[in-house]
């Protein structure tokens, strides 16, 4: 059985990625950094091991890896978002954005590298956002962190291609989650009317596609930038 590595899975798109990779025949590893209860039920669910580890921390990721065992599908899903002007975001918290949505991904997929090249094969999915394409005012951090991500996609995917690995990034836009719960009844209202489907989207739907991306039917799809957001990047 092939096992994949979720990080972020406790709750939100991460949770029904674990899902979803689950009900396609991986053996899933539930990462977490603080919702421990939630992870180990969904765990204990879907048949998978919950790992806590902090993403933006490389020693601990190196001893999630061990403690997993060989990870064949890798979603670097964790992340953290800001909402603050540009003039009054500082550099602590320029660096705390970095450090788990880019400096993560970094650590998971060094840290799963070695096996997948040694078998010539692996995929890797990074979860960016509709930002990270378009912006978002008043999120330039969290806009310019998921940038990074669609860049380091492109990159690897020609790098690892002879590998035979392939690198994929979703894009997901407004999904139903705990993070766009703070948003007001307004704001929510408006991001729904910009979207063509005129709808939020919800985690399963972006899940859908990081289960296909993951599975053998994808194997010629790679550096693909993939909008999950109903249109609203149209």
């Amino acid at each position: 059985m092939k096992t994949a590595l979720v990080s972020g899975a406790s709750r939100g798109i991460g949770r029904a990625c674990a899902c979803a990779l689950a009900a396609g025949g991986f053996r899933v590893i539930v990462n977490y950094r603080q919702s421990r209860k939630d992870a180990e039920s969904l765990a204990g669910r879907i048949g998978g091991e919950a790992i806590c580890a902090d993403v933006s921390d490389r020693e601990a990721v190196d001893e999630m890896f061990t403690a997993a065992g060989d990870v064949d599908a890798l979603v670097c899903n964790a992340g953290i978002a800001m909402q603050k002007l540009f003039t009054d975001t500082t550099y602590e918290d320029w660096r705390k954005i970095f450090a788990v949505n880019v400096d993560g991904a970094y650590n998971l997929i060094k840290a799963a590298l070695p096996h997948m090249i040694h078998e010539k094969r692996g995929r890797i999915v990074l979860v960016s956002s509709v930002w990270g394409v378009h912006g978002a005012s008043c999120e330039a951090a969290y806009s310019a962190s998921k940038a990074a991500l669609i860049g380091l996609t492109k990159a690897l995917a020609k790098e690892l291609g002879p590998s035979g690995i392939t690198v994929n990034c979703v894009c997901p836009g407004v999904i139903d989650t705990d993070m766009n719960a703070a948003l007001d009844s307004d704001t929510l209202a408006a991001l729904t009317e910009d979207t063509p489907l005129c709808r939020l989207g919800t985690p399963e739907d972006v899940a859908a596609l990081v289960r296909y991306l993951c599975s053998d039917e994808a194997g010629f799809v790679t550096g693909q930038i993939i909008g999950v957001d109903g249109g609203f990047g149209v």
